[in-house]
């Protein structure tokens, strides 16, 4: 989205209600030729019925055939092409835990992992282990590494997942992962892209390598992999770009951390669903724009499990009328990418999207799923940086262009 055309068409009075509600990884796949996607599976009365006075379509996270990350998914949804706005997932998580990231901060994120005796991965995520035993390691970690020159802060984030933070003079965060994102690898060593990443990437390799002597007897959680280095970028805020007071409601703090990244408010981890939507009715008049963020629908696919994603997304169905007594002027329910169970991992298909505004025109579509979208008026590749602009011509947001 090109903010400078944006801009000037921002209304200063209107009084509309925006509400992004993002499951994420909601796209799938049927299990078995001839069946049906999650989506499709799933008992969703209340969103068929929306969908009935609705637009509905798929869109298009990063471009054609890419499979995007949550980060860049993310803010194509929030109305950023993520082709330019690009961000590593270390800076997103420090955001996300309220770390008080520097401009010569490398930040990546971690994940605790099971490595064999020959060092090749054999879960990525160490059983998904409790955010207590993360803590714990990341004390010992602390405690015992010792490199020169440079702070290191290690911080858990939530299950598996940690932070890291590197803190000296002359850092640069262009480095590749050492996570191979598939079992039965090593992890690769961290490579600097430039030779102005160079130093951090020597400091990233050291700190690898005292960890694995140092986790080498712990269980499940006995090795660690690096993804997202990054430093955080200075771009337009998201409320000044759109003319909206924002607050983000969710669980996870990577996802704090994206909408922290582009100025929004964020309220603290919600502990379930009921408590998120909680959050959207206390605060429905405080703000313009919400984003509600729903998480297990992701990790229930990378996991393999279509019963538990099925389950999800019916839960959240329950719920939906507790948002639509809210009188949203504009609501969008979409995924940030496809995370198919048949796969166990984010995908590069089109994500359904419904768009309920009070101003749109309906199609004939009358029920959310991937198949019925490709019928829908949005189109089958819309890019979900559009849909942006498109809640706001419709929440009477924008003027009108030109004499």
């Amino acid at each position: 989205m090109d903010f400078d055309v944006i801009k000037p068409l921002l209304s200063t009075n209107a009084t509309s209600k925006i509400l992004l509600l993002v499951m994420d990884g909601l796209g799938g796949l049927p299990m078995e030729p001839g069946g049906k996607t999650e989506l499709e599976t799933a008992s969703t009365p209340n969103m068929d019925k929306l969908a009935e006075s609705s637009m509905m379509g798929l869109h298009q996270g990063i471009r054609t055939g890419i499979t995007p990350g949550s980060g860049p998914a993310h803010l194509s949804l929030f109305g950023y092409d993520p082709l330019q706005y690009e961000v590593g997932r270390g800076a997103l998580s420090a955001l996300g835990i309220d770390f008080d990231l520097q401009p010569q901060d490398v930040a990546a994120r971690g994940n605790f992992c099971t490595v064999d005796e020959q060092g090749r991965v054999t879960d990525r995520r160490a059983g998904r282990i409790p955010t207590e035993i993360s803590e714990r390691l990341c004390a010992l970690l602390l405690e015992k590494i010792d490199i020169p020159g440079v702070e290191i802060f290690l911080r858990p984030v939530k299950e598996y997942r940690f932070l890291l933070v590197i803190r000296g003079e002359g850092l640069k965060a262009e480095i590749e992962e050492t996570d191979p994102l598939i079992l039965g690898k090593e992890p690769f060593p961290a490579k600097a892209m430039n030779p102005g990443s160079e130093k951090a990437a020597e400091i990233i390799r050291e700190f690898v390598k005292q960890a694995k002597v140092i986790l080498k007897d712990e269980h499940p959680a006995n090795m660690l992999l690096l993804r997202g280095f990054a430093q955080i970028p200075t771009w337009p805020k998201f409320p000044e770009a759109f003319g909206v007071k924002s607050l983000a409601i969710a669980m996870y703090p990577m996802y704090r951390g994206v909408a922290k990244l582009v100025g929004m408010d964020c309220m603290p981890a919600a502990h379930d669903y009921e408590e998120e939507f909680t959050m959207l009715e206390e605060n429905w008049d405080k703000y313009d724009f919400f984003f509600l963020h729903i998480k297990k629908t992701d990790s229930y696919g990378e996991d393999g499990n279509f019963p538990a994603k099925v389950h999800e997304i019916e839960k959240v169905d329950a719920l939906l009328p507790r948002a639509l007594a809210l009188d949203p002027d504009v609501l969008i329910i979409t995924g940030d990418h496809s995370t198919p169970s048949l796969m166990k991992s984010h995908s590069w298909h089109p994500v359904p999207v419904l768009f309920y505004a009070k101003t749109c025109r309906p199609d004939t579509v009358t029920s959310f799923g991937e198949r019925a979208c490709l019928q829908g008026g949005l189109g089958n590749r819309i890019p979900a940086y559009e849909l942006m602009p498109l809640a706001l011509a419709h929440a009477g947001r924008l003027e009108k262009f030109g004499a």
